[in-house]
């Protein structure tokens, strides 16, 4: 089985939306939305071309993959696979990725 890794960001990132998500959502609704992201994260790192680059909002040779209302945000080329950033798609992403 493959692996994947998380920066430090994407670290922060799935934090914030457990606790959103305890928050407004409960518990299980958080656990369940950060374990499909975990599962996501497993899938991207055997098949890592299945997501999509968003020229719209990036040149870096990045691809997303959505995950209920989430972008994961991931390195296709790294070894273990690099996750940069899991964020929700209605936040501004061109402009964090830019932050950079």
């Amino acid at each position: 089985m493959k692996q994947y890794v998380l920066a430090d960001e994407a670290r922060k990132d799935l934090f914030g939306i457990w606790n959103y998500l305890v928050e407004h959502a409960g518990l299980p609704a958080a656990d369940r939305v950060i374990t499909d992201l975990h599962d996501a994260m497993r899938k991207l790192a055997e098949t890592p071309l299945i997501g999509h680059r968003r020229e719209d909002l990036t040149d870096q040779p990045i691809r997303f993959w959505s995950v209920h209302s989430y972008l994961v945000i991931y390195d296709p080329d790294s070894q273990p696979l690099g996750v940069a950033r899991v964020l929700h798609a209605s936040r501004d992403v061109e402009s964090i990725l830019e932050e950079k």
